[in-house]
């Protein structure tokens, strides 16, 4: 999920904080599938490679634009790092240490820790605290930031992050899942198919109806249903968003353009209590299907 850099308040500094805080250099390892592992970052060494992996990914492979200070550093950073847990993919055959063998990375913002800090990324474009007032007795995490090196864009990787987010849900007692998801391009109207079949097919609506905060908003229905092919139309979107809708998710109502990305914004919501219970049975209802 690309995501564009916001300033934004530093929070308190007795606010609940990520996993570096606590955990120290040791780590559960949530899934394992060969060579490939997957656990939460334990250092901040973990976490800066992670933002290095980032970068190599949204800059340099898909141009985005970054602040200076992290072109300087070659590190995708905003302020909401410091508070997140960071999901890794870590391959063992790469000689070397653990920041060397980072080849995935998502991360991961609870509830408690976001209203206790800085809030979630995701209010920059889209009204999500409309859909979280209508649920004040469950519990959110935003899923940002998933990113994975081209050679390793497989099928085994993806059931990995998929292993590591399961697992955390459940650790965590989250009833739902939501973030940004982004699709190639600024012009919306170049998108009028992928978008178009979303709003049809997937749209949240009712106590789970997400909308694009009104100055960043873009009409997604450009297109009558009748008008796209399902299977040409689904076969446009990008892998992640095929992945969320295969398990369950929702769409949003409405588009934001992330130009510093160069991408197109949708919002993803997918409570735990909607994802297919085919996924759920693959993963296992207590994530121990990829387990160590």
């Amino acid at each position: 999920m690309a995501m564009n850099m916001r300033e934004i308040p530093t929070g308190s500094s007795a606010a609940p904080r990520s996993v570096l805080d606590i955990v120290g250099t040791e780590n559960s390892i949530l899934g394992r599938i060969g060579n490939l592992e997957t656990r939460l970052a334990c250092t901040s060494a973990e976490m800066e490679a992670a933002q290095a992996l980032r970068f190599k990914v949204f800059a340099d492979e898909m141009g985005a634009v970054l602040p200076p200070e992290c072109m300087r550093l070659r590190r995708d950073i905003d302020a909401y790092d410091a508070v997140c847990d960071h999901l890794l993919v870590l391959d063992r055959s790469i000689v070397g240490g653990s920041e060397e063998q980072i080849v995935g990375t998502y991360r991961l913002l609870r509830q408690d820790v976001a209203r206790a800090n800085t809030g979630f990324y995701s209010t920059s474009e889209f009204a999500v605290n409309d859909m979280l007032a209508r649920h004040p007795e469950k519990r959110f995490v935003e899923l940002g930031r998933s990113c994975v090196l081209p050679q390793y864009r497989n099928r085994r990787t993806v059931e990995l992050l998929w292993q590591g987010n399961w697992a955390y849900a459940l650790e965590h007692g989250i009833d739902a899942m939501f973030g940004c998801a982004s699709l190639y391009g600024t012009r919306p109207e170049a998108l009028a198919v992928p978008l178009s079949y979303m709003h049809h097919n997937h749209l949240a609506t009712g106590p789970w109806a997400v909308s694009a905060r009104p100055e960043l908003y873009n009409n997604m229905d450009l297109m009558p249903r009748e008008a796209t092919d399902m299977r040409s139309a689904f076969n446009l979107l990008p892998p992640l968003i095929k992945g969320y809708l295969r398990v369950g998710a929702m769409i949003g109502d409405g588009a934001v353009v992330d130009r510093p990305f160069g991408t197109t914004d949708v919002m993803v919501i997918l409570p735990i209590a909607k994802i297919n219970h085919r996924y759920l049975n693959h993963y296992g209802t207590d994530a121990s299907r990829f387990a160590s």
